[in-house]
């Protein structure tokens, strides 16, 4: 029998420095900024706005963590390649059915199937499918293999029972036990990282350059929610006033992360040796990334909530306002602890301009729309322009 002359195509490609994001990437991430925009909808349809905040962080945890994994596994191995690219596809297709579960994750409506079961086995079978596919790309690396073992046994599976058990209980009970979860698997899989220290970033450039389009696409999704909820109102001047105010909200903090900050983290993660690069990896991408995505939708949610007020003529309240703020303010913090770890350095503007906003919390929720978006716009581009005059002087 003669032998089959075609090579066997590899079961997956190890990823090398200097890799960067692939296509596919970009499309599982369209994906996740799906569920984002559903669990910004927790917030500003919830009747009960303290509780719908609480309900949408937790929600966008599980989800940021759904995210997290595949952007570790994309950067152990390539994303478009192999056995990978099988377990993204798959993994694309239940981040969906979880951002379509979102909407009835608390509060599971008449008919049909069960939402909370429906958001957590979706969910879990996201994680079990990473756990499977990186067990396997681990090849003869037993350190990495005995290191993925040890996170799914100590953190994913007692976090999944949490989320079993919450998705049984009741309404009011649900919130708790999903928190606790969360809490969990963030805090073990966090120190278990330290201790193991078998996991590697494989391209320093591939990881920085899939968390900088994450914050970019969070970006994108306030800019339509703003477009959209304007949209709704009647064409006029203060209509397009807020819109351009907002949207220059949106370019601040763009300008915020991606001017010198993106590049001085990634340089960070770069200068070190590849053994060494996932402690300093797991602190700014895999921690402070989602803060910042968290602060980008609430200062949608903030916007949103503002938009309607402008025809009406009428303050936009305490809890629109707080939104604003808080969004503005723990994304402002969020990045000069990004700066402090990378680069060991405080920028004093960006503090600032945090205190201000919070102090500024109760003012804001009694001004309009316009005023208040004014305002906060103004905060956050006299710190970046102090900030930047310094850099220069």
């Amino acid at each position: 029998m003669p032998l089959d002359p075609r090579p066997r195509r590899p079961l997956a490609a190890t990823s090398r420095d200097g890799d960067r994001v692939t296509v596919l990437e970009l499309f599982f991430d369209l994906v996740f900024v799906f569920a984002l925009h559903q669990g910004v909808g927790v917030i500003t349809h919830g009747k009960h706005p303290l509780e719908s905040l609480g309900q949408a962080l937790v929600l966008l945890a599980l989800v940021w963590w759904s995210w997290s994994s595949y952007a570790w596994l994309g950067n152990q191995a390539r994303a478009d390649v192999g056995i990978v690219r099988i377990a993204m596809i798959a993994a694309m297709m239940l981040v969906f059915v979880v951002g379509l579960a979102i909407p009835e994750a608390f509060h599971d409506l008449p008919g049909g199937l069960d939402g909370p079961l429906v958001f957590v086995i979706a969910y879990l079978l996201i994680r079990v499918v990473h756990g499977v596919v990186y067990l396997t790309i681990a090849g003869p690396d037993r350190a990495l293999r005995k290191q993925v073992a040890f996170t799914l046994s100590t953190a994913f599976v007692p976090a999944a029972v949490l989320l079993v058990i919450g998705a049984l209980a009741g309404d009011g009970a649900r919130l708790g036990w999903w928190a606790a979860a969360v809490a969990y698997d963030f805090l073990v899989v966090y120190v278990t990282a330290r201790v193991g220290r078998s996991w590697r970033v494989k391209s320093a450039s591939h990881f920085a350059e899939r968390h900088g389009l994450i914050v970019l696409l969070a970006l994108g999704e306030s800019v339509v929610a703003i477009g959209a909820d304007a949209a709704e109102e009647p064409v006029g001047v203060g209509i397009i006033a807020g819109a351009v105010l907002a949207l220059g909200l949106a370019t601040a903090l763009w300008w915020a992360y991606f001017v010198r900050l993106a590049d001085l983290v990634e340089e960070s993660v770069t200068e070190r040796p590849e053994q060494d690069r996932y402690v300093i990896a797991v602190d700014v991408y895999t921690y402070l990334h989602p803060v910042l995505v968290a602060a980008i939708l609430l200062v949608a949610v903030g916007v949103e909530l503002s938009m309607p007020t402008i025809e009406e003529g009428r303050a936009i309240g305490g809890f629109a306002a707080w939104m604003l703020v808080l969004g503005l303010a723990v994304f402002l913090l969020t990045t000069v602890l990004l700066r402090a770890r990378a680069a060991r350095s405080w920028s004093l503007p960006r503090i600032a301009a945090t205190v201000m906003l919070l102090a500024l919390g109760p003012l804001v929720s009694g001004l309009s729309a316009l005023a208040a978006l004014g305002l906060v716009l103004a905060i956050v581009v006299a710190a970046l322009a102090t900030e930047r005059l310094a850099v220069r002087a």
